[in-house]
């Protein structure tokens, strides 16, 4: 059985306390006060099923819930990021029910006095150290921010703050900025720029953006950023660090435009 299907089965052995339990808990109108604590284990300890249901669970409530609060950072929640949320939800193919569940999530985040600081000290003590899963919810909460076409300067602070809580440096939310936008010619989105507009593909610069590297990086720094994108972004890997197997489409669809970043470099390069 998923972890959803346990949740509102009622099989409370893997449920969360602390604030993450209490955020979905209102989502679904129930109470889950039997929640275990935090689970032993480092940071590359092996999940069970069990275990792995529980970083679902917080991975799934934490990420529709910031995205929420992430959406009012500017003092308003704009269609566009409305329409990302619901995307996002459309990419998971979620039942009704989770539907409903992640858009009260996302209702919650955006209201008065919810506990953004221990939602994120929770979901990152939940991950048990895995970066790659923590990079992941971040690219989404960037790209909510980005819906509209503009980082403002209140959810660039917003953003920076979550960053910082999560153990992400200064220069890595730099990094992940940079991804979302050139993501954003990949997928059409504004800012897409004319090169996009006149052949239907990301510029070369996006694609370098998109990998992190300059345009006067060797072959070799190309191809080492390329595999460790991938590597990071793996939907089989992510699946087993805990994401929700839901959002394996997004990982899907990253894992796509990383190659298509790389594929235009290396045939601009001259295919080498």
């Amino acid at each position: 059985m998923s972890w959803w299907g346990k949740l509102v089965g009622g099989a409370f052995g893997f449920l969360l306390g602390g604030p993450l339990g209490a955020v979905m808990g209102a989502a679904l109108g129930h109470s889950f006060d039997r929640g275990m604590g935090s689970l032993p284990g480092g940071a590359e300890a092996g999940l069970g099923e069990g275990d792995r249901e529980r970083v679902q669970m917080a991975f799934f409530t934490a990420t529709f819930s910031v995205l929420g609060n992430v959406a009012k950072a500017d003092g308003k929640v704009s269609a566009d990021e409305i329409r990302l949320a619901e995307r996002v939800m459309d990419e998971m193919q979620l039942s009704p029910d989770m539907r409903r569940a992640a858009i009260n999530l996302f209702n919650q985040g955006k209201s008065e006095g919810f506990p953004l600081a221990g939602v994120l000290a929770q979901f990152r003590q939940e991950c048990h150290g895995r970066t790659t899963l923590i990079r992941l919810f971040l690219e989404i909460q960037v790209q909510a921010a980005y819906a509209d076409g503009t980082l403002h300067a209140d959810e660039a602070r917003l953003l920076q703050s979550i960053c910082d809580q999560l153990g992400f440096s200064r220069q890595a939310f730099a990094e992940i900025e940079r991804m979302i936008r050139a993501e954003r010619g990949f997928r059409g989105g504004a800012g897409g720029g004319r090169a996009q507009a006149d052949t239907g593909r990301p510029s070369l610069s996006q694609a370098y953006d998109l990998l992190g590297v300059k345009k006067d990086a060797s072959d070799a720094e190309i191809k080492r950023a390329y595999r460790r994108l991938l590597s990071q972004h793996h939907p089989d890997k992510l699946v087993s660090k805990g994401l929700p197997e839901e959002m394996m489409k997004i990982a899907t669809q990253k894992t796509h435009e990383i190659r298509q970043a790389y594929e235009a470099i290396t045939e601009a390069r001259g295919g080498k």
